[in-house]
């Protein structure tokens, strides 16, 4: 669906490492400041059981899985608003993301430079919120003047959206992400053309030392407790691992190397898990003898709209869809014998398409 998490933070905190376990695209990695200037792409495949569960009763040719965009986004310096660092380009990067993963370094290591010396996570969150904080407020001010103008030449919708921007001028001043401004839905419908930065969905990761990589450390519990209010996820990852992780070749020697440090599963693997679910993803299949495959859809979408996804032919000509649920599918073994019992639904063009769904299209253009 072309949807991207933008992977941010200030130089040297662990993003481009993250980024390379996550891609294996090997972004360029320096322990000095800009080493990423234009952002790395990586197309990340999304980890699902349920994938592999069906490829083993439908055996088929080929099993395709979901898969979504992750952007390696250069460091964020203080004054970036301003253009310093490069700013107004990393902005730019970071305004055609749909979610931000926010890294912080919450590791002590005299050999790693600090762009500020000395750790602390909290402080580097607020230089990031602060630079975003002040575009944003750069972007409601310039659209405060244009709405003015449209006031004055009788446009009625325009007085409604300058109480909404002054709004926002007035929270963003305090010191206030949108994200975390009250906002009905008739009025964030509004906002959305401006993109505005601190109204991404947002996902915070600490990058932490091996000690610390299975419950956290000083660090982490302070940046928990300083974004309890933003209902934001916090994952616990150290991207030094996630790096010794990706050079071994079997999967027998990761969960033995996981095992050996107390981890459960490979922290990358929570990590697009959770950006899936930050993007407000969800996953249909299609299963059949020459494929099995994941596709990608918004929560909340329509079945024609989901159609649509596959091919735009199936959305415009859509009759209806036969849907069977995944546990179902799993019980039952195979298609025919989920018609058998009457596990498949014939559903119309107002189904509501539904995580795990196993969706047959029937159409006519």
């Amino acid at each position: 669906m072309g949807l991207q998490c933008g992977i941010v933070g200030l130089p040297n905190v662990g993003k481009s490492t993250l980024f390379n376990c996550l891609s294996n695209a090997k972004a360029q990695s320096a322990n000095f400041p800009f080493c990423t200037i234009e952002p790395n792409i990586g197309v990340i495949t999304v980890p699902d059981k349920r994938l592999f569960e069906l490829e083993k009763l439908v055996k088929p040719e080929k099993v395709v899985p979901a898969n979504i965009e992750i952007l390696d986004i250069a460091g964020l310096v203080k004054g970036a608003s301003k253009g310093e660092g490069l700013g107004n380009k990393f902005l730019s990067n970071i305004r055609q993301t749909d979610a931000i993963i926010h890294v912080l370094r919450c590791f002590d290591d005299k050999n790693i430079t600090h762009i500020n010396s000395k750790i602390d996570p909290i402080r580097d969150k607020e230089i990031i919120d602060i630079e975003l904080q002040l575009k944003d407020l750069e972007k409601v001010e310039n659209s405060i003047e244009k709405t003015k103008k449209l006031i004055k030449i009788g446009d009625k919708k325009a007085k409604f959206f300058l109480g909404i921007l002054n709004n926002c001028k007035e929270h963003l001043e305090k010191g206030n992400s949108i994200r975390e401004f009250s906002l009905e839905k008739k009025e964030k419908n509004l906002l959305k053309d401006l993109h505005l930065l601190t109204d991404k969905p947002i996902l915070y990761v600490c990058n932490v030392d091996e000690n610390s990589a299975s419950n956290g450390n000083k660090y982490v519990d302070a940046l928990k407790k300083a974004v309890e209010n933003e209902k934001a996820e916090v994952l616990i990852i150290s991207a030094a691992i996630e790096a010794d992780i990706a050079e071994l070749e079997s999967s027998e020697e990761r969960l033995l190397f996981l095992e050996e440090l107390g981890l459960k599963e490979v922290g990358v693997i929570k990590l697009i898990q959770s950006a899936y679910k930050l993007l407000n993803l969800r996953t249909f299949f299609t299963a059949g003898k020459k494929e099995v495959k994941a596709w990608t859809f918004k929560k909340g979408m329509f079945a024609p709209e989901t159609a649509g996804i596959i091919h735009s032919d199936f959305e415009k000509g859509f009759i209806r869809a036969e849907v069977i649920k995944y546990i179902d599918y799993i019980k039952y073994s195979s298609e025919s014998k989920c018609r058998d019992v009457g596990k498949i639904a014939s559903e119309g063009k107002k189904y509501i398409v539904k995580d795990g769904d196993i969706m047959h299209f029937l159409f006519n253009v």
